[in-house]
């Protein structure tokens, strides 16, 4: 059983609006056992949408459409499903009397243009939606469903928790798909795929691994297929264990954790606290530190030591190893870090300085070099992080790589 997502809108072509409805459909439909197989967006034409209907049609048993009902003539989304399915529009008597109900709790009264809406393919069932004036549309042709959605997402998410998946579970026999999700920072894609190689050859044809990299980071995702969901889940639950055997400190969380959230909760556990000393990253590993929810418990602030004065005088970086060495430099991170941890009264602390770019390289120091230096009042571990020409990539893959340090750094010592 497969589906395709169609969004409709030129403003998710032309990157005024992001898509984030098909993310969030194809994660339900997951859950319950339903495999999207592919996503499309197309504008909003009467020609893009009659061909992607069909070029779905011949792909896919279940076909999800979103956007383009509205009750503006820009929303084409009715008449060409109307002209798809061979059907006229009909006036719908139930949803004009709920239409105006709706805008009569809001003092308002409803015009023709929601008087249009009510305008439905003949041969679409209704589906009721609470969050807006724009219904769902269910519709079967040759043992294939198609649903149109409005494009709003919390009325498309409405519609498909309450009408569409509860439909399509009764209407399709669906097989259990199980997730495992292993997270890994400190080695790239590559050398993580070498270290594990020989659990992927193992792995029968019903499970597949995928390596999913991103900044200082690589998610490992375990997907396995079939008739017994009890099955599935021991089975993988084996195989990450195998990957854990493997990887050891590489793996910082499962499923949908964070660096910083993983990391605070080692800092409670362990009854510690920790703070920043920052310059090139602007406080982007202490934003980060305290997006988690209870950072208080650990975190006790940030220095952002832009200029070299500040380093000087907020952190006692000497005069004479700023001369020697740079703000960029080994030494000097590690005199942030001594620093800082006196000035924040802190267990322990991270210290970052570099060339984010793209100016202010030089030959002996070029663009992306950055000193990532950790520690606590007894031993201080600094690391070289080697980027590229793009500054925001810089600043937060070197966010991301400083927080696992510090993590791996706290496991430690």
């Amino acid at each position: 059983m497969h589906t395709h997502i169609i969004t409709i809108g030129d403003e998710i072509l032309i990157g005024q609006v992001i898509d984030t409805n098909s993310a969030w459909m194809g994660q339900q439909l997951n859950a319950v056992g339903i495999e999207v197989t592919e996503i499309s967006t197309v504008s909003d034409t009467r020609n893009s949408i009659y061909t992607s209907l069909q070029h779905a049609a011949e792909r896919a048993d279940i076909i999800l459409l979103t956007g383009g009902l509205g009750p503006t003539k820009d929303d084409i989304t009715k008449k060409v499903l109307a002209e798809y399915f061979g059907v006229d529009l009909v006036f719908n008597e139930e949803m004009w009397a709920r239409l105006q109900g709706f805008f009569k709790q809001l003092g308002r009264e409803a015009n023709e243009s929601h008087r249009e809406q009510c305008y439905l393919p003949a041969n679409c069932t209704m589906l009721t939606n609470e969050m807006g004036t724009a219904p769902g549309m269910w519709f079967e042709k040759n043992g294939k469903v198609y649903v149109s959605m409005p494009g709003v997402p919390y009325e498309m998410k409405y519609l498909m928790e309450h009408e569409v998946i509860p439909k399509l579970i009764t209407q399709f026999r669906t097989q259990p798909i199980v997730h495992r999700t292993i997270l890994t920072s400190g080695k790239g894609e590559s050398e993580i795929a070498n270290l594990v190689a020989d659990i992927e050859e193992g792995l029968p044809d019903f499970v597949k691994l995928a390596y999913l990299p991103s900044l200082a980071k690589v998610r490992l995702r375990l997907t396995a297929r079939g008739e017994d969901e009890g099955f599935l889940n021991d089975f993988l639950n084996k195989k990450v264990v195998e990957i854990e055997n493997k990887l050891g400190d590489l793996i910082f969380g499962y499923e949908d954790e964070t660096l910083e959230l993983v990391l605070g909760e080692l800092c409670k556990e362990k009854n510690v606290t920790i703070g920043t000393l920052e310059s090139c990253t602007g406080g982007l590993v202490a934003h980060r530190i305290t997006s988690v929810a209870g950072a208080s418990a650990y975190f006790k602030g940030s220095i952002i030591a832009y200029s070299n004065e500040l380093k000087t005088n907020l952190l006692g970086v000497k005069e004479e190893t700023l001369a020697a060495h740079g703000a960029v430099s080994e030494a000097t991170v590690i005199e942030m870090v001594q620093g800082g941890l006196k000035t924040l009264n802190t267990d322990y602390a991270i210290a970052v300085s570099g060339i984010a770019g793209p100016t202010g390289g030089t030959p002996e120091k070029p663009v992306g070099t950055i000193w990532v230096a950790v520690g606590n009042h007894e031993n201080v571990k600094a690391v070289l992080v080697k980027g590229t020409k793009n500054r925001l990539k810089n600043i937060e893959r070197t966010t991301g790589i400083a927080l696992n340090i510090l993590r791996k750094f706290i496991l430690k010592y």
